[in-house]
């Protein structure tokens, strides 16, 4: 993580870089805790594997609907504080699931926590839009790498420490009690995250608003896969839709197949951010002797390992070996994914193709988020891992022939 070899930043600058990393930091807290346990939480609760995959395929629902309008939306607001108050109504879902077992059964506990991240997904989606944008503004493209670096750095260290916490938590404190706890300290995470960026300002980088004629185009342009783009979007709408598959099985094998407890389960997490962090530090001369293209395809190659070792498991030793071999796939094919993505899309036509991107990802989500499920319910739930397993190298083969 060098820094750029420009003049120092000015004071402005310094001071919105320290709080993102807050940001991201006191996220770390809230993604190692609550959002690290919550399917689990619902699978301890009788959640069945549809359920588990509603968690996820109703977020992305919300996403492909108002995506798109929502980026119009956001053209003539305040990125800054459109972030922060995004942040702000999105994160105070997290405050009812410290409650709910005081006010629910079970079973209703379960629907409860489907509706509450259904709704917050809604400015959930706002966030990530305003966020992404916001960054590309507040922050100059030469400090880009510096900033994303070190942010990767400090998420992966807080969720490795948080989640390492909350596992000893979870397996000292009696059930429900113990996953009130944790979301507490989920709720606190996220109240910082959220002051953080509410003490970003504006500075002189700001890039102008865009122009009436750019705001006037179309954001959703389908001619574009008619060209060279519309392969590799189509073999990115598969990789997504593999990658899960595996997914909503994992926490039921997890309790239900393997009887881990959440002490366990947190230490695999851990074990899995680690090694993420370590081959991290790795990708860039990787990438630079290799190439963007051979490094995601041997990521996504290697990540169907994680769901063929999950599947193969009798007991926490080899899911421990998994989350160390799937930290360091899915660091090589995260950073592939982005590189390659940007290595094949025209730097002045950037937004028309990344909405295509986001519509592929969210396609992919949901797509996975219910064919997983199906799998685990018609042929058991190992093997649906080992054919989700088989379809992630599926995709690992096809994003060396097209990616």
């Amino acid at each position: 993580m060098d820094t750029p070899s420009s003049s120092a930043p000015s004071p402005c600058l310094r001071s919105n870089f320290g709080y993102l990393y807050g940001d991201i930091f006191w996220y770390g807290v809230l993604a190692g805790s609550t959002v690290a346990f919550l399917n689990v939480y619902a699978t301890r609760l009788g959640a069945t594997s549809f359920q588990i995959g509603l968690l996820t395929a109703g977020p992305a629902v919300t996403n492909l609907l108002i995506s798109l309008p929502a980026a119009r939306w956001l053209e003539r607001r305040s990125l800054i504080r459109a972030t922060f108050l995004s942040s702000v109504w999105q994160r105070v879902g997290y405050l009812p699931l410290i409650v709910l077992p005081w006010v629910l059964s079970a079973s209703g506990s379960v629907w409860a926590l489907e509706l509450i991240i259904l709704l917050m997904s809604v400015p959930g989606t706002l966030l990530a839009i305003s966020f992404n944008a916001m960054f590309a503004k507040i922050v100059p493209p030469e400090w880009r790498g510096h900033v994303v670096g070190r942010r990767n750095a400090l998420l992966a260290l807080s969720i490795i420490a948080t989640s390492l916490l909350c596992g000893q938590l979870l397996d000292r404190i009696p059930f429900p009690l113990n996953y009130q706890v944790v979301f507490g300290v989920g709720v606190i995470g996220a109240a910082l995250s959220s002051y953080y960026l509410s003490r970003i300002r504006a500075s002189l980088v700001l890039s102008p608003p865009a122009r009436k004629s750019e705001r006037d185009k179309p954001l959703l342009r389908l001619d574009l896969l008619r060209g060279p783009f519309g392969p590799l979007l189509a073999v990115y709408l598969l990789f997504y839709t593999f990658q899960q598959v595996p997914l909503p099985i994992f926490p039921l094998v997890w309790v239900r197949e393997l009887r881990l407890s959440d002490g366990e389960i947190s230490l695999g997490n851990a074990l899995f951010y680690i090694s993420m962090l370590l081959a991290s530090m790795i990708v860039g001369p990787i990438s630079a002797r290799s190439g963007h293209r051979r490094v995601l395809i041997l990521g996504a190659l290697f990540y169907g390992s994680y769901p063929l070792f999950i599947g193969l498991a009798q007991d926490a030793a080899l899911f421990w070996v998994a989350s160390l071999i799937g930290g360091v796939a899915w660091a090589l094919a995260s950073a592939g994914l982005v590189n390659r993505l940007m290595e094949r899309v025209p730097p002045d036509d950037l937004p028309a193709h990344m909405a295509l991107h986001n519509l592929a990802l969210n396609l992919g989500m949901l797509g996975g988020s219910l064919i997983g499920p199906a799998l685990g319910d018609a042929l058991g739930l190992r093997e649906a891992l080992w054919i989700g397993a088989g379809l992630r190298l599926l995709s690992g083969i096809l994003l060396g022939l097209w990616g």
